[in-house]
């Protein structure tokens, strides 16, 4: 039996909820996940989403909160509390637990020294509580797998070293043994039995053999026999073991002693963890889901845009934009069975509770949701066998407890409301719940078979029609909602094109009434009139498309002809500069050769001072300053001939070919074709082709869209700790699925088999991997895993 609300199996809510849990790292993360409850409280809504929101910009900028792998811990608080001792296990979850604090502030911190700030999240580690002397004492004492080192005592060290000196001298002793009487013993190789060294002697040497027997073999021709010349380092090995239990066990509750004063601190820090955990979590499943974060008002308006069925492979999902609350708040949607009526009602149902439990939804960015007080629902064939209760009657039991427990705030949704009984009774009786509702003023979504609901959803205010659409050519359901649009019944139309007889079909149409054959009628023009301007707005929306397009282009074309013409014009500047100086320095040289000549030929010689300033000047002016203002290519830009309509020009605006096609020659204005666009352009922004004589040859810019660095296609987790390895082949296979790989190889190594286990778990629960297997034995073998995606 589950142990969840009603109202989340009927909705499958129960099955989003298993799944997040498979997201978490902790076991208290588990739990708060299972206790996800929605909340009618607008503030705690919007702190649960901005929550989720935080969380899931870090995973898209690739950080995971450094929380690590834990069990459960509120076992051994208790014990700690009582005063008893923890195991080895124990105490090292919780070291792990207070690293992984330690560690959390200060990912927090570093993230708030880049000035990116996640107040929601950092609310939750700002409250965590270092305790440095433990965390100093438990890694001192524990190795990772929680057993204990030998340093943690002096006494301990000097214990494992005389056992170590044991065990090689009873090493040493059994190996000569081995050389020596090979010949009787079974296999040559020391062995242990009851916690003793001993040899495997073949049983027709037992007389000769000098020893105690341990244990025999199942078939009785082995006998595990304890050599004599061993027994005292065996006796001694055993009185060390015991000695170095008894240290163990000292030290360990040593260490549980130094916990118990910080058992509250302990709790407290385990909460923080499981709530960052389960705020991951639910970015996790966000992220996997491509959900958004939706918006909500308390006037119970929803406005969901392209929503999906969560539940659905988007592949096969087709979204619809749901719409209540704004100007009807009751939505009847009619039509025939197999239209996708049942799974739209869930995913508006499904998504609230969602939305409602701080978890984003499948839909597009600045969807909106109301805030209901509760969401019920009748959905599906829930008849009672052992209740003795028909279809009809189990809806309707259903029914009577929604009646009886919703308010005006409540969220009703009913699949094919009145069905399993008589249809006019089944209809009067569904209008009159639907009349209840609607005078409550809660928010309703109901479907049905009934024609005479078609009327009633057009005359009761608040109410509006719906159907779901029905592909005429393929004789098939295109699972998308119309709002405003009544469902229609197809049995006919289909029954002709799969070739029922011409005479039937003509009886069945004179039973029908006029008053319906006039409303299909009237239904089949909306349809057929809708989808022709579905199609209208569907083409004029791609040619506004291409034109924005065209236009970001012709833009972002512009201005890297700008640059470019700029950086031509400074290095033509700079060359030009450069000529200048050189020729600077040589009429410098020139000068000071006059100088020398007028000292050697005397005073009656003299070149006049000023006569050389006047030169120096001369040559000063030939520099041109840096904002160069006038050069023969701006000149001869000047110059155009009158523009004529046909005339090819190069607008320089934007820096693009076009044709004259019109002409205003009075306010100097043409109409210049480029592409697809018409602009109209002053005469001043235009140059004819034909006048391009420039020497400079034109620099053409390209537009090219290039692929971001592909993924490698595989990765090396050797080495490293399993949960720095988890978040590794995380972002790994998010990137090899973005670079389009078909298939990658993770290297994990042999060693315990953990973090071989570990990529396996992740590789199991990933819905993009198809399969994945142990490499090739020339390629690796068990210490890879070849992955296949999807």
């Amino acid at each position: 039996m589950s142990t969840y609300p009603k109202i989340y199996v009927t909705l499958e809510f129960d099955k989003i909820i298993e799944h997040i849990e498979t997201l978490t790292q902790t076991k208290a993360g588990q739990q708060k996940v299972r206790q996800l409850t929605p909340s009618d409280d607008l503030d705690t809504l919007i702190t649960w989403q901005q929550e989720t929101d935080q969380s899931l910009e870090l995973l898209q900028r690739s950080y995971h909160i450094p929380i690590v792998t834990l069990g459960h811990l509120e076992e051994a608080f208790k014990r700690l509390e009582l005063g008893a001792g923890l195991n080895g296990k124990e105490l090292n979850m919780i070291k792990h637990l207070l690293v992984s604090c330690r560690e959390t502030v200060r990912f927090f911190k570093n993230q708030a020294e880049e000035e990116k700030w996640y107040p929601q999240l950092s609310y939750w580690a700002d409250q965590m509580i270092d305790i440095p002397h433990i965390i100093s004492a438990l890694t001192n004492a524990l190795e990772d797998d929680g057993s204990v080192k030998t340093s943690a005592s002096s006494k301990l060290s000097s214990i494992r070293r005389q056992q170590d000196q044991s065990e090689t001298q009873a090493r040493k002793i059994l190996n000569d043994l081995i050389k020596r009487q090979s010949e009787q013993l079974s296999d040559k190789l020391i062995t242990i039995r009851n916690q003793r060294y001993v040899l495997p002697v073949k049983a027709t040497y037992r007389a000769s053999f000098k020893g105690t027997v341990h244990d025999e073999s199942g078939t009785g021709q082995t006998l595990f026999i304890e050599p004599q010349a061993v027994v005292q380092l065996n006796n001694k090995l055993s009185e060390l073991a015991i000695q170095e239990r008894r240290e163990i066990e000292r030290i360990l509750f040593e260490l549980s002693q130094q916990l118990m004063p910080h058992v509250s601190e302990l709790r407290l820090n385990e909460t923080f963890i499981a709530q960052l955990d389960f705020i991951q979590a639910r970015a996790k499943y966000a992220k996997e889901t491509n959900a958004t974060r939706p918006y909500f008002n308390e006037d119970n308006r929803i406005a969901l845009w392209q929503a999906h069925h969560p539940l659905i492979d988007r592949k096969q999902s087709v979204p619809n934009d749901i719409l209540l609350g704004e100007n009807y708040y009751a939505l009847i949607i009619t039509g025939p069975n197999t239209g996708g009526k049942t799974i739209l009602l869930k995913t508006l149902g499904l998504l609230q509770l969602m939305g409602q439990s701080g978890l984003h939804i499948p839909a597009k960015e600045r969807s909106q949701l109301g805030i209901f007080d509760g969401v019920y629902a009748d959905i599906g064939d829930e008849q009672s066998i052992e209740q003795s209760l028909s279809t009809f009657s189990s809806h309707m039991t259903n029914i009577v407890e929604m009646i009886n427990s919703f308010t005006h705030r409540s969220l009703l949704l009913f699949d094919e409301l009145g069905s399993g009984t008589d249809p006019q009774e089944g209809a009067a009786l569904a209008m009159g719940i639907l009349e209840y509702i609607r005078k409550v003023g809660a928010t309703v979504m109901a479907t049905t078979h009934y024609p005479e609901l078609k009327v009633y959803a057009h005359e009761a205010p608040g109410t509006i029609n719906a159907s779901m659409e029905f592909d005429q050519d393929t004789l098939s359901p295109t699972y998308r909602l119309l709002i405003g649009v009544p469902g229609r019944s197809n049995a006919i139309e289909i029954s002709q094109r799969l070739g029922l007889r011409d005479d039937i079909l003509q009886m069945a149409r004179q039973g029908i009434t006029v008053e319906s054959q006039s409303m299909n009628e009237m239904v089949a023009n909306l349809e057929h009139q809708r989808r022709k301007a579905e199609e209208t707005e569907y083409q004029a929306q791609e040619q506004l498309n291409k034109a924005d397009e065209l236009l970001r282009d012709l833009r972002r074309e512009f201005n890297r002809y700008q640059t470019t013409k700029d950086q031509l014009m400074d290095r033509a500047r700079q060359e030009a500069n450069k000529v200048v100086e050189k020729a600077k320095e040589d009429a410098e040289k020139i000068i000071q050769e006059i100088r020398d000549l007028q000292l050697e030929q005397g005073e009656n010689n003299t070149i006049k001072e000023h006569v050389l300033i006047d030169k120096r000047t001369a040559l000063n002016k030939l520099k041109q300053p840096e904002p160069l203002q006038k050069n023969r290519v701006l000149k001869r830009a000047k110059k155009k001939k009158q523009i004529k309509v046909g005339d090819d020009v190069e607008v320089l605006t934007y820096g693009q070919r076009g044709t004259i096609i019109e002409a205003d020659a009075k306010n100097k204005e043409y109409v210049v074709q480029m592409g697809i666009l018409k602009l109209t352009v002053k005469e001043k922004d235009l140059k004819p082709l034909k006048d391009q004589q420039d020497d400079t040859p034109a620099v053409r810019v390209n537009v090219q869209r290039s692929a971001g660095p592909k993924a490698p296609t595989s990765l090396d987790l050797r080495g490293e700790r399993y949960e720095q390895a988890m978040n590794r082949l995380d972002q790994y296979i998010d990137s090899a699925l973005l670079s389009h790989h078909p298939q990658v190889t993770i290297i994990h190594g042999k060693g315990t088999g953990a973090l071989r286990q570990g990529v396996h778990q992740y590789l199991k629960r990933h819905p993009q991997v198809d399969s994945y297997a142990y490499s090739h034995p020339n390629a690796g073998g068990d210490g890879s895993t070849v992955v296949v995606f999807k």
